[in-house]
């Protein structure tokens, strides 16, 4: 459709979006909703701002003043001018699912929905969780809201299919520093983290080297080893990532030979959150969030304890949080701010149940994932060296910048 077409099929159609973030934040998003607003408003759209993700849409009280405060901001060029200056969420975020909701909101109480019981495994009891997603769309409505852009990775954009499903209009935009999310090779965050990570591990050599030890770093990546993967990429450590159990034996021992080998006598070790090798499972804690995630004890800790018994002195970092602060870089910019261009492209054109994408290197709208296939995985054969414990570094002709297809 010619731009001409589209500016005046966009003031007739006077549409009004709702945009928000959801799950953990990272460098980025930002970006994104700036782009959004801009874009937006140039050819005559109305931006609301749900702030703290989907409970934005489940707790708020449209009625209540204050909660509305709260919970809905009308997003202008004034007030996200210089948002994309700075990291996190400007729009703040949660881990909210309204298919399971564990107890209703205030304002909800009294109401009928669709409940689901089940088994809490930590212990035992009885669990009952509501489907409030009525009282979302009856809040879209309300708003008039007639898309949403919901920004975020695997748990936020699965309530998103849902509620395509539902037949509301939704474009999905796909942001995790796990890399993990599927139709994508690439996933707002991700640069940055694996950038942070870089840094972080090149600074600490200095350390490792001057004490002579081994040092093990612990990166996020829960069900994926991206992250883990492309930082050993860079800074030419070993890995462990959760799609490969490895022997413990044999990691230790290519450190303790890397070591050895070294003339500074140090070695590395990136470890995914949910790295495991044969024999250990990685151990939970604390309650479930609201898409049954436990938060994982630390396998860095556990793997420095088993280099330790054999007499070596380690270096243990846990870079989980840190890659997730502070401004994004060049790439995540980039990608942030030309997903939102696509995302109100696709709203112009009247397209829903999308998710902006690169495949194959390049911009793409792809579905929204299906929930049911879960994250997006490491191609083990391609792209992992089982037997050295690092990143595949040949046969990459013909792939995308990422190294990876969707």
């Amino acid at each position: 459709m010619p731009d001409g077409f589209r500016t005046l099929y966009a003031e007739f159609m006077a549409k009004r979006i709702g945009i928000l973030t959801g799950g953990g934040d990272v460098p980025g998003l930002n970006s994104v909703i700036k782009g959004v607003v801009y874009r937006g408003t140039e050819i005559g759209y109305e931006v609301t701002g749900i702030r703290r993700g989907w409970e934005g849409l489940t707790h708020v009280n449209l009625s209540d003043p204050a909660s509305r405060d709260r919970y809905v901001v009308d997003l202008t060029r004034n007030n996200t001018r210089t948002i994309d200056r700075s990291g996190g969420t400007w729009l703040h975020t949660s881990r909210t699912n309204p298919k399971k909701m564990k107890k209703l909101p205030a304002q909800l109480q009294g109401q009928t929905f669709p409940i689901k019981e089940g088994i809490d495994k930590k212990s035992g009891e009885k669990v009952v969780t509501y489907d409030v997603s009525s009282a979302v769309e009856a809040n879209l409505k309300e708003l008039k809201i007639d898309y949403l852009i919901a920004i975020g990775g695997d748990d936020t954009l699965s309530y998103a299919a849902h509620l395509d499903r539902l037949g509301v209009k939704v474009v999905a935009i796909p942001k995790t520093m796990d890399n993990d999310v599927r139709n994508t090779e690439y996933c707002i965050g991700f640069s940055t983290a694996v950038t942070r990570a870089m840094d972080a591990i090149n600074r600490q050599r200095s350390t490792i080297g001057s004490h002579e030890r081994v040092g093990v770093f612990r990166v996020f990546g829960r069900d994926a080893g991206y992250t883990s993967l492309y930082t050993s990429f860079v800074t030419s450590a070993r890995c462990g990532i959760p799609e490969y159990k490895f022997n413990l034996e044999k990691m230790i021992d290519l450190l303790l030979k890397d070591k050895r080998n070294n003339p500074s006598n140090y070695s590395m070790v990136v470890l995914s959150e949910g790295a495991e090798w044969e024999g250990y499972k990685v151990q939970e804690y604390g309650e479930p969030d609201a898409f049954g995630h436990r938060k994982k004890m630390s396998v860095g800790e556990a793997f420095g304890a088993e280099v330790q018994k054999r007499g070596e002195e380690t270096v243990i970092s846990d870079l989980t949080y840190e890659l997730r602060s502070g401004e994004a870089d060049f790439i995540d910019k980039m990608v942030a701010t030309t997903f939102a261009g696509m995302a109100i492209d696709a709203v112009q054109e009247g397209k829903s149940g999308i998710m902006t994408s690169i495949v194959n290197g390049c911009y793409e709208l792809t579905p929204i994932p299906d929930p049911a296939l879960g994250p997006r995985k490491v191609d083990i054969e391609s792209m992992y060296n089982t037997d050295r414990f690092r990143p595949t570094y040949n046969n990459k002709l013909g792939l995308p910048l990422f190294l990876t297809r969707p």
